[in-house]
């Protein structure tokens, strides 16, 4: 094959569900006993409304006093009492309250959910896919199945999981766990993108979602298949004057995952080829499509 001049449109589409955004908690702001409550479980809330007060007793220091007699007495004046007031985080529905009048709480305990009336959608991401969306995008194109036109999801969010993130920092380690074992181990990159308030969907949806990697006009293309490496620098293979190969390091820019842009090592016109020797077999003889057999050099003889 011969290198030439190509457009590269590096699209990567995933699978992903739409799903309710999570709930925000209702942490209280200071510890004592709840006074009073503002608004019920199920009512719908907006950011800031006040939902319930704390009543926090502050001990003072007793007083001593000198009678007219000289004799000394003790006394402890009653505490000194302040409102702590507790408010919605966001607006939505309150779908979960957990005081009562009276009830002691302490500082940061959760008492309660608001559950905002909006959506995303979600998804995982395979690892070498990340090669192909280093340039992270900030929106992506969503096609509900079964559902409305195709839409843009907005603020995209592309996340792997540190180590250790969702252990307690007072967990102690076991030296006889196996390294990279634990709770976090395993868990792969997400995204998750919001839905726009005037789409409706609903939870569960299936959707077919875009990221735009970018696109590269007018560069030099190869088939992805004549290249050894997929991701920022590769090595293809040139045929040489007495009819053997020779191996060329290349660099790369954007792939479509079947066609894959050089950005320098080769240059317009250099004939390679096609397949990398030996790839996609462990033996001679391999098939490449119907009537096409890979041969030792790397060549292809097709019938």
């Amino acid at each position: 094959m011969t290198v030439g001049w190509g457009t590269v449109t590096n699209d990567l589409t995933l699978q992903g569900t739409v799903a309710a955004d999570p709930a925000v908690p209702l942490k209280a702001t200071a510890a004592g006993t709840v006074d009073d409550v503002y608004v019920q479980q199920g009512a719908a809330v907006a950011s800031g409304d006040l939902i319930y007060d704390i009543r926090v007793e502050t001990p003072q220091d007793p007083v001593q006093t000198t009678g007219a007699d000289g004799a000394v007495s003790v006394s402890q004046p009653p505490p000194a009492v302040r409102f702590e007031r507790v408010y919605a985080a966001t607006g939505g529905t309150l779908s979960a309250l957990g005081v009562i009048h009276d009830q002691a709480v302490t500082v940061g305990e959760v008492t309660g959910q608001v559950a905002p009336p909006s959506y995303a959608v979600t998804g995982s991401i395979d690892a070498q896919q990340l090669y192909r969306i280093q340039n992270r995008p900030t929106e992506a194109q969503v096609a509900i199945t079964g559902g409305p036109a195709g839409f843009t999801c907005t603020d995209l969010t592309i996340t792997t999981p540190l180590a250790g993130a969702g252990q307690s920092a007072a967990a102690p380690s076991d030296p006889e766990a196996a390294p990279g074992a634990g709770p976090s181990s395993g868990s792969g990159t997400s995204f998750t993108c919001q839905v726009p308030a005037e789409i409706t969907v609903f939870p569960g949806l299936a959707a077919s979602v875009t990221l735009a990697g970018g696109r590269a006009d007018g560069v030099l293309v190869v088939p992805t298949t004549a290249v050894e490496g997929t991701a920022q620098s590769g090595v293809v293979f040139r045929r040489t004057a007495d009819g053997g190969t020779e191996e060329v390091p290349v660099t790369l820019g954007l792939t479509d995952g079947t066609s894959v842009e050089i950005t320098g090592g080769i240059d317009e016109g250099t004939e390679l080829l096609q397949f990398v020797p030996g790839a996609g077999a462990e033996e001679d003889g391999v098939q490449f499509g119907a009537n096409c057999v890979a041969q030792p050099d790397g060549s292809v003889v097709c019938s």
